[in-house]
């Protein structure tokens, strides 16, 4: 498309304000780009980071988190939460291995084909490790184009994009891709550092003077109110205590140490445990025993 009046303010706007994060340095590789995507789905960037750099000092490139059992994964993931992306990124580790010769596939189609990689993630890669022209949508850029382009606080909806969305990130894509790659990367930076959910800065915004949203006065947006969840004395708190003496354990771990993590809900407790089964995150044992898988 020819260039949007919205593209030199945002751009200029990202050389001054972007943050240094690892994973944008030009010598970061697209296995560092994809192990980034995974683990801030849903999760800050403060705390991504040490696992981050846990991660890729042990497991630098896909072949070595390929030779290792997935219960190597899920313990050096850590607490950093939805475990089950630990065990997708070593089932991706190990088809990038087997099927792609230990090098991380710089095609839409093909990343989109690694076990455990979505939509979003497939595009980030592409985008952001091989400088590729996609539409990349996280929540933050959601969040951007719903307010500058539809005059509304948030997206329509909480789930998978509209093609309407898609249409409105591939119109304002700039067709130059290195350019294109840098614009969906402001975009980002943008949705999380000031046209954030709560409490945007619009004062502070490169695009407050054609933000559709604050021409309107800011509008709140009927069923939009964002609740937040609470986690203690959540089925998710309860899952991470029994998977933490389990990463801790150098060995199968008795039925009896899994109730004292988690002693006074034994319902909850039996369904929190069987869902990490189910997950593939948990392996149960004769003897009524368990451990991490592989």
């Amino acid at each position: 498309m020819p260039s949007s009046p919205l593209h030199a303010p945002l751009l200029r706007w990202y050389g001054k304000h972007a943050r240094d994060l690892p994973w944008r340095r030009p010598d970061a590789s697209p296995w560092a780009v994809l192990v980034s995507e995974v683990m801030l789905q849903q999760t800050p960037v403060s705390r991504v980071l040490p696992t981050y750099h846990a991660w890729l000092a042990r497991w630098p490139v896909p072949g070595a988190l390929a030779a290792d059992p997935p219960a190597e994964a899920i313990r050096q993931w850590g607490r950093l939460g939805y475990p089950r992306r630990a065990l997708r990124l070593h089932a991706a580790a190990k088809a990038i291995t087997v099927k792609h010769r230990g090098r991380v596939p710089d095609t839409y189609d093909e990343l989109r084909a690694l076990p455990g990689v979505g939509d979003y993630t497939a595009a980030a890669v592409a985008v952001f490790a091989y400088r590729q022209r996609h539409p990349v949508l996280d929540t933050n850029v959601r969040r951007v184009l719903a307010r500058v382009v539809d005059g509304i606080p948030h997206p329509q909806s909480a789930s998978a994009p509209h093609a309407s969305e898609r249409r409105t990130a591939e119109r304002l894509l700039p067709d130059d891709r290195e350019r294109a790659a840098r614009w969906s990367v402001a975009v980002m930076e943008l949705g999380a550092l000031v046209c954030t959910a709560r409490s945007p800065d619009c004062d502070a915004c490169p695009l407050r003077r054609a933000c559709a949203w604050r021409q309107a006065g800011r509008p709140l947006q009927d069923g939009a109110g964002r609740r937040v969840q609470k986690y203690e004395g959540t089925d998710r708190q309860c899952r991470g205590r029994l998977l933490r003496v389990l990463r801790e354990a150098a060995a199968p771990v008795a039925r009896a140490d899994l109730e004292a993590a988690w002693p006074h809900h034994p319902v909850q407790r039996e369904r929190a445990l069987d869902s990490l089964v189910a997950d593939g995150l948990v392996e149960p044992l004769e003897g009524e025993r368990f451990r991490l898988p592989g």
